[in-house]
This record gives structure tokens, C-alpha cells and sequence, in this order.
């Protein structure tokens, strides 16, 4: 029961987040490129981002990553993380090591 619960939790927040209004199915999509150039559309459009748009995209993707843990294939991890990687180049940031 406390899976389904927080599941439903994360469910909420990626669906009805305060700080952006995120494109249907922005997370299922096939091509890295394409997630992070939605979420910094969405994070740039949002008036109620407490953040920079930067720090709002890659918030938002970084906790759909770390919420979906285990339910995550491989191959989608991988795309997700790639997003971050597309989403710092849009933004003209350097990867922190």
C-alpha cells in the first residue's frame, strides 16, 4: 500500500506541478533532444517558478528520475539521463563532475 501511495504521489506532481505546466507524456518521449526542449519551453512560459528556467527543467526531470527508481528500463534511464545532458546544451551549461 505505501508503494501505491507514493506512486500516486509522484503521479500528481509531474501531472499537476506548481512551478510548470509540463507537455502530456513529455517523459515517454522516444528522443532526449525533444524532452529537454519541452521542459525548457515549459520552465521559460511558467510566471510561478520559484527558480531559474534552467534549474526548474532540470529539477523536474531529476526528481521524475529519481521517483521512478526501479520502474525505470534501462533504455528509458538512459534516454532521461541524456536529456539532462541536451538540456545543460541548450542552456549553455558545462556538466559538473
Amino acid at each position: 500500500m505505501k508503494t501505491d501511495k507514493r506512486k500516486r504521489w509522484t503521479q500528481k506532481v509531474t501531472e499537476s506541478s506548481d512551478a510548470l505546466d509540463l507537455e502530456p507524456g513529455v517523459f515517454s518521449f522516444e528522443d532526449p533532444l525533444r524532452i529537454a526542449e519541452s521542459l525548457k519551453e515549459s520552465a521559460e512560459q511558467s510566471n510561478r517558478r520559484k527558480a531559474g528556467p534552467f534549474q526548474s527543467a532540470m529539477s523536474m526531470l531529476t526528481f521524475y528520475v529519481n521517483r521512478a527508481g526501479t520502474n525505470l528500463s534501462a533504455a528509458q534511464k538512459k534516454r532521461l539521463e541524456q536529456a539532462k545532458d541536451e538540456l545543460r546544451e541548450l542552456y549553455g551549461k558545462k556538466r559538473q563532475k
